[in-house]
């Protein structure tokens, strides 16, 4: 796969992902949802934290949430940095299409939600009991880095109390899938899934001789 292939991947995938989130952020407030199937929801959450919504300030009691914001940022940074060196690394050397296309989704996903935690605290005031506004006269909710994440996906497939003859988990209440996520998380989640699937054929040693232009 070329390099302009895997750039028109990576800005169709960022495109997708900050339209859906600007769109979400000037038309919902927070926690606003609209059922488009039964099975399927849009909801307007904001996640300052890792994945599920976890904090580093959750794991680590002496690091404030503020600080915990901040390193989770620059590490996400620092990922994306190494993910886009390898990235070009692989077109260069005319690794796999299977490997350049997934490695490209997950580039993507990353610096989707790395737009979001860099830049929507100074773009956006907040979204609590109002529809936020683009660039607002007294000023965004937060400062650069400290921007939290626009996840709008929700897929609540199935809730309900379990049959009493089922072991341990009988008569219990569930919802499955709780977890609200963006199309930069999609994207991410296809890159790794299909590098364990497919792990023997994205791998396997495809250098030409030639450079792909």
């Amino acid at each position: 796969m070329s390099l302009k292939k895997s750039l028109f991947i990576i800005i169709l995938i960022l495109l997708i992902d900050q339209i859906s989130k600007i769109y979400i952020k000037i038309n919902f407030q927070l926690h606003e949802d609209v059922t488009v199937f039964s099975w399927f929801k849009i909801l307007f959450v904001e996640n300052d934290g890792m994945a599920w919504g976890t904090k580093l300030s959750d794991v680590f009691s002496f690091i404030t949430d503020k600080s915990a914001k901040l390193i989770l940022t620059l590490f996400r940074i620092c990922a994306v940095s190494v993910i886009g060196y390898w990235l070009f690394s692989i077109i260069k050397k005319q690794k796999t299409k299977t490997l350049i296309f997934a490695i490209s989704l997950i580039f993507a996903g990353a610096l989707g939600n790395i737009i979001d935690s860099v830049f929507y605290g100074i773009l956006f005031n907040d979204s609590y009991g109002q529809v936020a506004t683009v660039l607002p006269e007294s000023g965004g909710y937060a400062g650069v880095f400290y921007g939290k994440v626009v996840d709008m996906l929700h897929f609540p497939l199935f809730s309900g109390v379990l049959p009493g003859w089922l072991p341990l988990i009988g008569g219990k209440y569930i919802s499955f899938f709780d977890p609200v996520f963006n199309v930069a998380d999609v994207a991410i989640s296809t890159g790794i899934g299909i590098l364990i699937v497919f792990n023997k054929k994205a791998f396997k040693d495809n250098t030409k001789t030639e450079i792909i232009d």
